[in-house]
């Protein structure tokens, strides 16, 4: 019975939380359009900001490539599921060899 009472107290409060968020977003959505918005208004870049994120040639060579960088990915990715074939293979010739040895042994006990 405590079971039930605390299910459908748990459900009420998430649907309680659901029309509460639904509710915000609703609100949220009906801003007079004629109000400036809270981030404020976007202001261009200065000459200075415009330097500093210009490309720099001399820094060309310490940039990541993308290909190189999904190449080294797949690479990683491969010898990781190498690796972990491998101890699943070691972990099943231990499992085999085990299981051979008790039955040697149960046959040579029983003659």
């Amino acid at each position: 019975m405590l079971f039930f009472f605390l299910a459908y107290c748990g459900t009420m409060a998430f649907l309680l939380t659901k029309t509460s968020l639904a509710s915000h977003f609703r609100s949220q959505s009906q801003v007079d359009p004629s109000s400036p918005s809270r981030r404020g208004f976007h202001i261009e870049p200065g000459t200075r900001e415009k330097a500093l994120l210009a490309e720099d040639p001399s820094l060309r060579r310490f940039r990541s490539h993308k290909k190189g960088v999904a190449r080294i990915k797949k690479i990683g990715d491969v010898l990781t599921i190498v690796v972990v074939a491998g101890c699943c293979y070691e972990i099943y010739v231990k499992a085999t060899m085990r299981e051979e040895a008790r039955q040697a042994k149960a046959a040579s006990e029983s003659t």
